[in-house]
């Protein structure tokens, strides 16, 4: 088979599983909208320093993503379609296509997140395009990990618990560094003042996708 053919095609099934049940999807705009409204109503009318209201927002992206995104290589196992897998694709096409599928799941996430923490709190970025980028980085740095993770996580015998626990001190270098750029978008200073958080996303992406890449074929194996 193809390798984009088949990349594309485990893309396709998980996002058709997905439209059709919409667990994933529920699950994570449920948390994210509930816990926006939740800090919304702790917070009350008095002003929140810029730095909080990103670590808000980063937290809301984090711990809905580690809910809902080891789900599909759980179902994967559960199910029985994991061998089928292994036996007509390669490793490198399931990665791609599971990365894929949670690359638009978190963005979709990340945007819906985004926009409900700016309305609700009444927050003005000064720079947007900061903001995306910071953004942007973030959520393709969690989806690599989490679909990584969420392999590893499907082969183990405790399978819910585990993916927050893993997640967290993994992506603190992440969360730091997108806690920190989302807060100086947000002010309005220049792309310079955020050049050593967004080297630090750029590097972290790379190493995890090249992390993942070499690791997934031994963590897919049977």
């Amino acid at each position: 088979m193809d390798w984009l053919a088949g990349a594309w095609a485990v893309f396709r099934n998980d996002l058709r599983i997905e439209l059709r049940t919409r667990y994933a999807l529920n699950a994570l705009l449920l948390f994210a909208l509930g816990a926006l409204l939740l800090i919304l109503f702790a917070v009350g009318p008095q002003p929140i320093p810029t730095r909080v209201q990103s670590a808000f927002l980063w937290m809301v992206i984090l711990f809905a993503a580690a809910v809902g995104l080891g789900r599909s290589f759980v179902a994967e196992e559960r199910q029985g379609t994991a061998l089928l897998l292994r036996l007509n694709t390669r490793p490198s096409m399931v990665f791609a296509g599971k990365l894929l599928f949670n690359l638009v799941l978190v963005g979709s996430l990340g945007g819906v997140s985004t926009g409900a923490l700016l309305l609700l709190l009444d927050v003005s970025v000064a720079r947007p395009g900061l903001l995306a980028t910071a953004l942007g980085m973030g959520v393709l740095g969690l989806a690599v990990a989490t679909t990584l993770l969420g392999a590893l996580v499907a082969r183990a015998a405790r399978r819910g618990a585990l993916l927050p626990v893993l997640l967290l001190p993994l992506l603190t270098p992440l969360l730091v560094s997108s806690v920190s750029a989302t807060q100086k978008a947000i002010q309005g200073l220049p792309w310079t003042e955020a050049q050593d958080e967004l080297l630090t996303l750029v590097g972290f992406v790379g190493a995890t996708l090249s992390a993942a890449t070499l690791l997934f074929d031994y963590v897919w194996a049977d």
